[in-house]
């Protein structure tokens, strides 16, 4: 099954020869992406790649990233991180609709990643809720995708708790 997702890098300053870093990823296998280098120190590499599950695509293409570009630091996996306006795409339904939905179900409905303006949800918890409400046409690879670039999100956030904090706090954010 074909997948699509997105990895986004910071690159290190003695590694920003765009050229050649878009030919050391055609080498290592990321062949299957289209790579975006607009903005200067990021690129973005936008994968549509065959694999028998979700998690093999992302792994595999982590994986290869690493091995054509060492110093990058992964910025963030998508799809994860949406408002509103992306999920009710996603559950093809209006955004009022989404928000109706949502203030309807306030209990219930996922808790936002952030909350501000504008909120911000894993992708994969909304749709899974959405899933359980009704028939909406929410393709399971989305959400197997979804859930696999949360699962990259969260270890790439993990990595940065320190040790005490993340004892102290494990039974107090639950």
């Amino acid at each position: 099954m074909e997948y699509a997702f997105t990895l986004k890098y910071q690159l290190a300053d003695d590694d920003c020869d765009q050229e050649r870093i878009v030919e050391r990823l055609f080498e290592a296998g990321c062949d299957d992406a289209t790579i975006g280098i607009g903005q200067p120190g990021r690129i973005a590499l936008a994968f549509r790649r065959e694999s028998a599950d979700a998690w093999s695509a992302i792994y595999t293409a982590l994986r290869d990233v690493k091995q054509a570009i060492a110093s990058a630091r992964l910025v963030e996996a998508g799809p994860d991180f949406v408002g509103l306006t992306d999920v009710a795409d996603a559950a093809g339904v209006t955004r009022q609709n989404m928000r109706k939905l949502m203030l309807a179900h306030a209990s219930q409905f996922p808790l936002p990643v952030h909350e501000g303006n504008p909120s911000v949800w894993h992708l994969s918890d909304v749709l899974v809720w959405l899933m359980g409400r009704g028939n909406y046409p929410i393709a399971s690879d989305l959400i197997d995708m979804a859930k696999s670039t949360k699962q990259v999100n969260l270890a790439k956030g993990a990595r940065e708790i320190e040790p005490r904090a993340n004892q102290q706090l494990t039974s107090l954010v639950a």
